[in-house]
């Protein structure tokens, strides 16, 4: 083959004149005096048929393909072979024409379907129809051979070897009719009679009838032969009346094409069907109005598979995005685009489909926008990620903020269908923004399928701004007047729970979904219950893991434990420690020993006894700062280790997050960073309230009369006292027992075995009390609680 075509190449490139078409495969044929090529275009690629007849090789046919070429050259239908180029030479002829292929080819697979047969003998029969009538020719070669099919489907005819005007007494018919190869089989009785010649005493139209019967049987049959003729075996019954009078053996009442052309296209007739009223009507689909186009396009949606692909893809979607496009065809007829465009192969696609699809996406129609964003799925696969990224998704997103909310609905809705084809950069940049905004739209239908949106796409959202930014927007929906909404919130955290960490489970999500427990509507109550279950069981499984306690082992711990501190009463659990403590401030407040506000400063020694004779005259300080009191407050020593011992018993359950970085930072989101600040502040409000109940323990000290007070500041109430041994108080108390009853109670006091003088940056002034001028009256500490009655425990003691 290969040499035949060099061959070929050069035998023309010597002898002939240029042919700017390249020869490729050879084609079968039917006997015939051509050899058909598949061809290209050496301009463009462009695909081609090539018709080439040797001379040398069948000169007794010379005139036969003289005459083809003549008539292919000056006969112009829409039914006839069309032609692009000829050369003729003294050794060949070349035709080139539209790609073609042989109808025999799909008549021996039986691949027509009976729509498509009628609608190929419909075109068929108009063409021979012109020729009979409008050019007063014969084809005298109409047969399955000479018929042929285009890239679209469409049928064809050729075989033109002795095609004839009836006015031309040389005609060739009536001298070479019989030379056509095969021509035995299909030749009219009366020809077969009564020679060629015959054609001259009846209609001439009459040979090419009888041809076009024998055509209808071998399409539904396969073959051919002159004994079958008028036979109805495998054609369509509707067809039997007029086909059985094509095949009339009498030339004179033999049915012309013409007329059984217009039988076929009365009403409910064999011809009335939806795919020959669709290639009438795609031809002039840019005139029709708009009532005859919308009835148009409601027979094209009407079509079934089993028609002709090709056609629809070669001739009907061309015509259709014409229409979408300039002429008002609106979202009824890109649909139909669509329909045809998912047959039709990638490259046919790229080239004819998505430049059409570029330029709507930018057109502002909202019925087209819609329409576009509903048919969005049976395009996206065929669509690349750089398309979509720059040329599509800037053109979608101004649908976010459209102002009809059908719109901003569909826009929504693609977000699902488009995600897959978006970068990383897209989806958690100006994506999010525009999610964030629909999460607040005024629809509440729109505000619940962000919700859902989200739900769906959070596996594409990048790992450093999942949580923030589904925790921000699912807990708000969850506030929602909308039921539908807080209901679709508490569904999405449900099947999004895998992307949060144990942390922000515990500490944000279920704290988010507990109100929905009691909601008023039982539908997000049930919902709330099981998205809570899920959120529990992962927690469990979590903690599972986790060690049972964060404190070091006993063993670690250096020297005694202090008494009425945590170390020593962990096993008596938190509250016991925790009131101990409490009870020791209580002590304090019966010594003399008080800070400048009156407030206790050093709690009573767990040696000292619980309670005093009532005869006993209460200490008083005459000091409003003793070496005591600043021993007391004194800062631990630089050597001390720098542990964080909680001032209160509320930083111990409600430790302040120092990494909580989720708050507001994603703005866009609205309020949500409200939410945030809720969630984390209420530790931080009730460790400021159990610290102003501590610092109003004063209640329980004695009110100074003085008003020279210590220079110590508050700050250092707050610092933690561990000087590594115990103060001797229970000396130090007798001491102070003995100098009262010698009349002595300001003097030089010795303090107690432990609590050395220190240095500070003030000195309290001291005040000592005359023994013999006059009794020193000392105020009673009322420790009693205002609200607590009976209670003798908390008297003086």
């Amino acid at each position: 083959m290969d040499f035949l075509k060099s061959a070929v190449a050069s035998a023309m490139a010597a002898k002939g004149p240029p042919f700017p078409y390249n020869f490729g495969d050879k084609v079968d044929l039917d006997p015939s005096i051509w050899t058909l090529y598949n061809g290209t275009r050496r301009e463009d690629g462009s695909d081609c048929s090539i018709f080439s007849f040797e001379i040398a090789a069948n000169r007794s046919a010379l005139p036969l393909a003289r005459n083809a070429l003549k008539k292919l050259r000056t006969l112009r239908h829409p039914g006839v072979v069309k032609v692009l180029d000829t050369v003729e030479s003294e050794t060949y002829i070349y035709i080139a024409t539209e790609r073609l292929v042989p109808l025999r080819w799909h008549v021996k697979r039986k691949s027509l379907s009976p729509e498509t047969a009628k609608w190929g003998l419909y075109s068929i029969a108009r063409t021979v129809k012109f020729i009979n009538d409008e050019a007063s020719s014969v084809h005298g070669n109409l047969k399955v051979a000479s018929v042929y099919t285009t890239e679209s489907g469409e049928w064809k005819l050729g075989g033109f070897e002795v095609l004839s005007n009836v006015k031309d007494d040389e005609a060739v018919i009536y001298t070479y009719g019989s030379l056509v190869p095969d021509s035995g089989r299909y030749t009219p009785p009366e020809l077969a009679k009564s020679g060629w010649d015959a054609i001259k005493r009846n209609p001439h139209s009459a040979v090419d009838a009888y041809n076009f019967g024998a055509l209808i049987f071998e399409i539904f049959n396969g073959s051919f032969s002159s004994d079958q003729a008028g036979q109805t075996k495998n054609i369509p019954p509707s067809l039997h009346p007029s086909y059985k009078r094509l095949a009339n053996p009498n030339p004179k009442a033999r049915l012309t094409v013409a007329h059984f052309l217009e039988q076929g296209r009365r009403n409910g007739s064999f011809f009335d069907t939806p795919l020959i009223k669709l290639t009438e009507g795609v031809e002039n689909l840019g005139v029709k109005t708009e009532e005859e186009r919308e009835a148009f396009l409601d027979d094209l949606d009407q079509l079934t598979d089993d028609f002709p692909e090709d056609f629809f893809k070669m001739k009907v979607l061309p015509e259709l995005l014409k229409s979408v496009e300039f002429g008002g065809g609106g979202p009824k007829a890109f649909g139909l685009v669509m329909k045809i465009a998912t047959k039709s192969s990638n490259e046919d696609f790229d080239a004819k489909v998505l430049p059409v699809l570029l330029r709507l996406f930018g057109n502002p129609d909202r019925a087209i926008r819609v329409c576009l964003l509903d048919n969005l799925p049976l395009m996206i696969d065929r669509l690349s990620q750089k398309i979509v990224n720059d040329k599509i998704f800037p053109q979608i997103v101004t649908g976010f903020t459209d102002v009809a909310p059908v719109v901003r609905e569909q826009t929504l809705k693609s977000v699902l269908t488009i995600i897959t084809k978006l970068s990383d950069r897209t989806i958690n940049g100006e994506l999010l923004k525009y999610l964030a905004k629909t999460a607040n739209d005024e629809q509440p239908g729109i505000r619940t399928n962000t919700t859902i949106c989200l739900g769906k796409i959070a596996k594409y959202l990048g790992t450093s701004s999942r949580s923030k930014v589904l925790i921000a927007a699912f807990s708000r929906s969850l506030r929602d007047p909308f039921i539908h909404a807080r209901n679709a919130a508490l569904m999405a955290l449900s099947v999004t729970s895998e992307h949060f960490s144990d942390e922000d489970c515990a500490t944000r999500v279920l704290p988010a979904i507990c109100p929905s427990l009691i909601d008023k509507e039982k539908l997000i109550r049930d919902q709330a219950v099981k998205t809570l279950d899920v959120y529990v069981q992962r927690i469990k499984k979590a903690v599972e893991s986790m060690p049972e306690t964060a404190l070091p082992p006993e063993s670690a711990i250096s020297g005694n434990p202090r008494m009425g501190t945590p170390q020593a009463e962990a096993a008596a659990g938190w509250a016991g420690w925790a009131i101990s403590s409490f009870t020791n401030k209580l002590s304090a407040a019966a010594g003399d020993i008080t800070s400048s506000n009156g407030a206790s400063s050093v709690p009573a020694s767990s040696s000292a006894p619980p309670s005093r004779p009532s005869t006993a005259a209460p200490i008083t300080s005459n000091s409003s700062a003793s070496p005591l009191h600043r021993q007391t407050v004194k800062s631990p020593p630089p050597s001390a280790p720098l542990t964080r011992n909680p001032s209160t018993t509320g930083e111990l359950f409600f430790p302040e997050d120092d990494n909580n970085d989720d708050g507001a930072d994603f703005d866009a989101w609205g309020d949500m960073g409200d939410m945030d600040d809720d969630d984390t502040s209420t530790p931080n409000k009730m460790t400021a309230s159990i610290s102003s109940n501590q610092l109003n323990d004063n209640t329980f000290a004695e009110p100074s009369s003085s008003k020279k007070k210590s220079a110590v500041t508050t700050t250092a109430l707050s610092k933690p006292f561990d000087d590594g041994s115990e103060p001797d108080f229970a000396g130090w108390l007798a001491q102070q027992a003995e100098k009262k009853k010698g009349g002595v109670l300001g003097g030089s006091k010795a303090l107690p075995k432990g609590l050395g003088k220190t240095t500070t940056a003030t000195t309290a002034k001291k005040t000592t009390v005359p023994v013999k001028s006059k009794p020193v009256v000392v105020k009673k500490i009322d420790t009693k609680p205002k609200d607590d009655d009976g209670d003798d425990g908390w008297g003086g003691w």
